[in-house]
């Protein structure tokens, strides 16, 4: 009887490609990012509470994108050249140090010093989680592997937000975001020691297989089918983040709780577990799928429902209105991994970090401008940031209807 218990284990273990390394990748992930959320979702609350203007939490949110932009391709960049067990080393150490910067400096301006470092993690470090992946897991199971790693990811953007409104709630926006950056600190030294536990030793990639000439010699040798994809998603992340640093200050401000007059920390806390709950039931469905071939489909599906969430989230003037907004959230995910799963088997080997760091340079430095924007269209009127959102994610979901191709794999080859 315990030969098939092990037996159904393996199995699972296979399906979801969980090897030792990637363990180690999905550890740090979940105490890193439960950390993070606790504090990052409410920072634009932080700010006002601090004294700022309505204005930087925008510009907070601009910040990140031209962050994540700027980070991403030095972070492939070195991951390639120290490996990737030394080069997440380094970046949680860059985090940590923002989180205490934040602590013991209660001031706004402190926030955007320290946004320098605890952004960067997220953004220097994703293009060596996707090199672990596509180097620890054969090419037929990369979806599942970019999927599990997005699911797992997803668990403290749920919970962390329920974490951080309670500690808004008892002890306000000032003391509870700083108490929950304290958290944040503590479960990073606990992941820095899980992630040099469990993940493999590994070399720099060979130079010799590198493409040579730096970020313009990796744009410039862009496969015309990633070319087409990055065009549209540009457009439909300014969908994303014209709107984004003022979604919590929408339903916090301007709708009615369920049993309050408005929205509470809390309450909104249970939106976000809402929209990651929808996101994590479509992962392992939709990247069974996709190994198969026809990622396409699940592309454009999460293009329209990026494009739809402003227009229902404007329209929502209730709590349980707020739900099926963030329900239309939570299904934006729906084709993320693929995306980025056809990124990965687009770039070069040996410099697979390093080509998807470039991507992410291209899109979020342009993508930055958006957010920019976004604080001067809510001043307009929030209608004004909703709409011009939507017609952004309309204009990038019909390009990729139009101009974007599949990369499809042959079921025999998938299952091989």
């Amino acid at each position: 009887m315990s030969t098939r218990p092990r037996t159904l284990r393996r199995r699972l273990v296979d399906f979801l490609g969980l090897r030792r390394s990637m363990v180690g990748l999905l550890s740090m992930v979940v105490l890193l990012g439960m950390g993070e959320k606790m504090a990052e979702r409410f920072l634009p609350l932080y700010l006002i509470a601090l004294g700022s203007s309505t204005l930087w939490p925008g510009f907070l949110n601009a910040l990140d994108n031209l962050l994540s932009a700027l980070y991403s391709f030095p972070g492939g960049w070195l991951a390639d050249r120290l490996g990737v067990k030394r080069s997440l080393l380094l970046f949680n150490v860059l985090a940590m140090a923002g989180f205490v910067v934040v602590i013991t400096i209660p001031r706004w301006e402190a926030v955007i010093a320290g946004s320098f470092l605890f952004l960067s993690w997220t953004a220097i470090s994703l293009p060596a989680t996707m090199s672990l992946v596509a180097t620890s897991l054969p090419k037929e199971k990369r979806v599942m592997g970019v999927s599990v790693h997005s699911l797992v990811r997803r668990i403290p953007m749920a919970l962390g937000p329920v974490c951080g409104g309670i500690f808004i709630d008892l002890w306000g926006p000032v003391r509870g975001v700083r108490l929950a950056f304290v958290a944040a600190l503590l479960m990073a030294l606990v992941a820095l020691v899980a992630q040099q536990k469990l993940i493999a030793d590994d070399q720099p990639a060979d130079a010799t297989k590198r493409v040579g000439g730096g970020f313009w010699a990796m744009l410039r040798a862009m496969r015309p089918e990633l070319k087409s994809l990055l065009v549209a998603d540009i457009l439909v992340r300014f969908c994303e983040h014209i709107p984004y640093a003022y979604v919590v200050l929408w339903a916090m401000t301007n709708v009615a709780g369920y049993d309050t007059a408005q929205v509470s920390g809390a309450q909104f806390g249970i939106l976000s577990t809402v929209e990651m709950a929808t996101a994590v039931l479509c992962y392992l469905p939709v990247a069974w799928l996709a190994d198969r071939g026809g990622k396409k489909r699940y592309v454009l599906i999460t293009f329209v429902n990026f494009t739809l969430f402003p227009v229902v989230l404007y329209f929502s003037r209730s709590f349980w209105s707020l739900l099926l907004a963030f329900v239309v959230r939570g299904l934006k995910e729906f084709g993320e991994p693929t995306r980025k799963a056809l990124i990965l088997e687009l770039a070069p080997e040996g410099q697979k970090a390093a080509a998807f760091g470039a991507y992410y340079l291209c899109r979020d430095c342009v993508v930055a401008l958006g957010a920019f924007a976004g604080a001067y269209l809510w001043r307009m009127g929030p209608e004004v940031n909703f709409f011009t959102a939507a017609a952004c994610g309309a204009a990038g979901t019909l390009w990729f209807a139009w101009r974007g191709r599949d990369l499809y794999v042959p079921p025999a080859e998938a299952d091989a």
